[in-house]
C-alpha cells in the first residue's frame, strides 16, 4: 500500500510525527549546513573529495591556478542583490578534511594577522609533532604557551638588535664563502650548504666553522630534519590516519619504537651541545651566541630539553633555507647578467676594489638590498608555508571556515600577484626602488618585507633578521669578488638552466642542479681575500650589549 501524507493525521499518530521530523532534520542538515558556505573549489569525488587532484609535487603551481578559477564568487540574495564574496580564497575536501587556501595578500592579512588568535595553531603531526619530537618542535608546536616561551626566547636572540651581534660572523663566513667557490667553483652549491651551515652553528652555539658540507656533525642534525621532514608528508604514516595507533605497545609498532629511539638519540645530541656552551659560560669563556644568550637569560623558563631543541630547531630552519635562497640568487644572475652588472656597478662604487663589503655599506647599497628581497620574492623557498589550523568556527567575507580547517598560505601565489608585481615572473629588483634608488617600495600587508616569505602573524619565521643579514654580506661579497657566467656543454652550446624546474624536497623548493662558470673579477680579488680572512678577530664575548 502506498504511502499517503496527510497532515491531519499527524496530530493522531505520533509515528508519522516523528518519521517527518526525522526527515525535516536530515533535510535541513544537507542542505542548510554551514559547510555550504564553504569558499568554493574544485569539485571533487564523493567521500575523497580532491585528493587524486593534487599533483605530488608543486603542488603551489596546480593551487595558483586554481586560484585564478575560483578566485572571486558571486552571491545573490534573497532580494535583487548580488554581492560579490572574498577574493582570491578557495577550499578543498581531502577525504573529508576541510582545506582553505589563501591566494593574496590582503585574505592572508586578514586572517593570519589579525585573526592570528584564531589561525596560529597547527594540525596534528602524531609521528613528527609528538613521536619524534614530544612536541618540542618550534615549527609543529600547538599554539599554547610552550609556543610563546620558545617564540620570546627566539626574539630575545634574533631581534634586529640582537642579530646585529652575529654581523662579524657572517662577515667571516662570506669572506670564506667566495674564496672556497673562486677554488673549486664546480662545487658551489657545496659550498652554499656548507657556508650556510657554518654560518648558523656558529651564531647558535659558537662553534668552529664547519670545513665541509659533509662534516659529522651537521650530517647529523641534517639527518635529524630530513626525518621529521619525511614523518610530516602524507601517507609517511599510517598512524596519521588512525591516530589510535599511537597507542599500540613498541612491540605491535615498530615505527613507534623507531621514532622513540630516534627522539633521545637526537634530545642527547642537542643536549649535548647545550651542555657544551654551558661549560663555557660556567668558566666565563662563552662568545656572544643565541645558546649562550639562552642560557645566561633562562628566557621563559625554558627547561633543558625545551632549549636544547629550540637550538636544534633554529639550525634546521635556517640552515637550508638559506643555502637554498642562495641557489636561487646564483640562478637569477646566470639568467638576469644585467642585474649582476648593475649590482657589480654600485658595490664598485660604494665599496671599492681594495676590500670587501661589510655591513657598514648597507644603508649605501639599497640595490644589493633589493636584490635580496627579490630573491626571496621570486622562488619563495617555502612556496605554501606550513599549515594552520582553525581552532574555531569563523566567518569571513560571507564564507564559514570549520574549527579544524587546514588554512595554506600560498605564498607563491602572493609573490606572483600580477596586480601587485605587473611582471611578476622576471627578476627585477628595481620594483622595490623609487625614484631615488631607496628600498621603499613596500606592497600592503607584506609588514615591510615586500613579500610574504617570511609567513604572517604569530607563525612568521624567528630568524628572519638572522637571515636577511646573511643573504645581504654573502650577495654581496659574491658580487665584489666574482661574476656568474655561462657553462657550455661538449657541442659548445650554452646550458641555459630553467628557473621553473624546481627540486620539491617537501620543506623547501630549490633550482634542480645547473652548471655554470663563476670566475673572479680582477687578479687582485685572492689576495684580498687573504688579508680579509686573516682580519676577523674573535666573536664578541658574552658581556657585551
Amino acid at each position: 500500500m502506498p504511502f499517503r501524507f496527510d497532515v491531519e493525521s499527524l496530530f493522531i499518530d505520533p509515528w508519522k510525527t516523528l518519521a517527518l521530523v526525522a526527515l525535516v532534520t536530515v533535510v535541513v542538515f544537507i542542505f542548510y549546513k554551514p559547510n555550504r558556505n564553504l569558499p568554493p573549489g574544485p569539485k571533487g569525488l564523493p567521500v575523497l573529495g580532491n585528493v587524486f587532484q593534487l599533483p605530488r609535487t608543486q603542488q603551489f603551481l596546480r593551487f595558483t591556478e586554481w586560484k585564478e578559477e575560483f578566485g572571486m564568487s558571486f552571491k545573490l540574495q534573497s532580494s535583487p542583490t548580488l554581492i560579490i564574496l572574498a577574493g582570491p580564497i578557495f577550499s578543498l575536501n581531502l577525504a573529508g578534511q576541510t582545506v582553505v587556501v589563501l591566494n593574496s595578500h590582503k585574505v592572508a592579512g586578514d586572517l593570519l594577522d589579525r585573526r592570528s588568535a584564531i589561525y596560529s595553531d597547527r594540525p596534528r603531526f602524531i609521528m613528527a609533532g609528538e613521536i619524534l619530537s614530544r612536541g618540542l618542535l618550534i615549527g609543529l608546536c600547538g599554539y599554547g604557551d610552550l609556543l610563546r616561551k620558545l617564540r620570546k626566547a627566539t626574539h630575545e636572540g634574533f631581534n634586529t638588535r640582537a642579530s646585529e651581534a652575529y654581523q662579524p660572523i657572517q662577515e667571516k663566513e662570506a669572506a670564506v664563502l667566495v674564496d672556497s667557490m673562486l677554488k673549486d667553483p664546480n662545487s658551489w652549491i657545496a659550498h652554499l650548504e656548507r657556508s650556510a651551515a657554518s654560518t648558523i652553528l656558529t651564531a647558535l652555539y659558537g662553534m668552529e666553522s664547519v670545513q665541509s658540507k659533509d662534516d659529522p656533525l651537521v650530517a647529523r642534525i641534517n639527518d635529524c630534519m630530513h626525518r621529521l621532514t619525511r614523518a610530516c608528508m602524507p601517507g609517511s604514516y599510517l598512524v596519521e590516519f588512525l591516530p589510535i595507533m599511537k597507542y599500540l605497545p613498541e612491540a605491535l609498532a615498530p615505527w613507534k619504537k623507531e621514532g622513540n629511539e630516534w627522539y633521545n638519540k637526537d634530545t642527547a645530541m642537542f643536549q649535548g651541545f647545550l651542555d657544551e656552551v654551558q661549560s663555557k659560560v660556567n668558566a666565563g669563556q662563552a662568545k656572544l651566541t643565541f645558546a649562550a644568550r639562552l642560557l645566561e637569560q633562562k628566557s621563559g623558563q625554558l627547561s633543558t630539553t625545551e632549549a636544547s631543541w629550540l637550538s636544534g630547531a633554529l639550525f634546521m630552519a635556517g640552515s637550508e633555507t638559506t643555502a637554498g635562497a642562495l641557489t636561487i640568487f646564483i640562478l637569477a644572475m646566470r639568467l638576469y647578467p644585467n642585474v649582476m652588472e648593475k649590482a657589480q656597478a654600485e658595490i664598485d662604487a660604494v665599496v671599492g676594489r681594495d676590500r670587501l663589503p661589510t655591513f657598514e655599506d648597507r644603508d649605501h647599497l639599497p640595490y644589493i638590498q633589493a636584490i635580496v628581497e627579490e630573491v626571496l620574492r621570486w622562488r619563495p623557498i617555502a612556496p605554501l608555508g606550513l599549515p594552520r589550523r582553525a581552532m574555531k568556527d569563523d566567518f569571513y567575507e560571507g564564507y564559514f571556515i570549520p574549527k579544524g580547517s587546514l588554512v595554506l598560505e600560498n605564498i607563491w601565489a602572493m609573490n606572483h600577484d600580477p596586480t601587485i608585481f605587473l611582471d611578476h615572473d622576471e627578476f627585477r629588483p628595481e620594483r622595490f626602488l623609487d625614484k631615488t634608488s631607496a628600498v621603499n617600495v613596500v606592497p600592503t600587508d607584506t609588514r615591510n618585507h615586500r613579500h610574504v616569505s617570511f609567513g604572517f602573524g604569530r607563525r612568521i619565521c624567528c630568524g628572519l633578521n638572522l637571515a636577511n643579514q646573511s643573504l645581504f654580506i654573502d650577495i654581496a661579497s659574491l658580487l665584489w669578488a666574482a661574476s656568474i657566467e655561462p657553462a657550455y656543454d661538449e657541442t659548445g652550446a650554452e646550458i641555459i638552466p630553467s628557473s621553473m624546474e624546481l627540486l620539491d624536497e617537501g620543506s623547501v623548493v630549490r633550482p634542480i642542479p645547473f652548471k655554470c662558470n663563476i670566475v673572479p673579477r680582477s687578479k687582485d680579488v685572492n689576495a684580498v681575500l687573504e688579508v680579509a680572512q686573516r682580519s676577523y678577530g674573535d666573536e664578541r664575548p658574552l658581556t657585551s650589549d
